[in-house]
């Protein structure tokens, strides 16, 4: 019960008129949440994006968390010290395949990048010495460097204007009956600033403590 998203399902929840006391935590796998069928929980919440492809089996709420995209290097890098974009063009530039920080990076960085199947991938070529930077999520940027999945490495900075428009979701069965209300409690967090004080609580090593990198 602690963390963001258990704060965001907390603040749902009394919206719909429920004490904190009335909520029951189940633990789901993360793939069977989202596949269609019938479901033992009335909505999950654990980082789902909204995607079109998603929404054919569940249902979504609008979004609670729209993340960025930031760019780790390690600490000895040449790139170390950059503080634009257009600072890493000359930079080996690796991201995953499929991905908004993907279509960032070739839109905004360099056409000429490095692709990987997956993240662990991706922080390992980093480590390795096999790419000068990385570009993904910024939660997953800041997990990397805590985690020290790449040693002696920092986040540079998030990149400017890299929010992923579509954000994260609440999932709910297809076609639930509360699906319109749990969309309009999310709604009415997001519009009397609950959200935005949630997140100064408990994301801001992804927000505002983290520098964002000039165009």
């Amino acid at each position: 019960g602690e963390g963001y998203e258990a704060a965001v399902a907390y603040a749902v929840a009394d919206k719909l008129g429920f004490k904190k006391s009335d909520g029951v935590w189940t633990r789901t796998a993360f793939d069977t949440a989202i596949a269609p069928g019938a479901k033992d929980w009335d909505f999950n919440i654990q980082q789902f994006g909204i995607t079109d492809e998603r929404k054919k089996a569940v249902d979504f709420s609008s979004s609670y968390y729209n993340d960025s995209q930031s760019v780790v290097v390690k600490k000895d890098s040449k790139f170390a010290n950059a503080t634009k974009v257009s600072d890493l063009k000359d930079a080996t530039v690796g991201v995953m395949v499929g991905t908004l920080a993907y279509d960032y990076a070739k839109a905004n960085i360099k056409d000429d990048i490095q692709t990987f199947n997956d993240d662990a991938a991706l922080a390992q070529a980093l480590d390795a010495g096999q790419i000068d930077v990385l570009v993904t999520s910024t939660v997953e940027c800041v997990y990397m460097v805590q985690s020290e999945q790449v040693k002696d490495s920092k986040v540079l900075g998030r990149l400017p204007d890299s929010e992923d428009k579509s954000g994260m979701g609440i999932v709910l069965p297809k076609d639930s009956k509360l699906t319109a209300a749990v969309t309009k409690a999310v709604d009415d967090l997001n519009a009397d600033g609950t959200i935005k004080k949630l997140q100064d609580k408990w994301l801001a090593e992804y927000t505002t403590d983290l520098t964002e990198l000039k165009k």
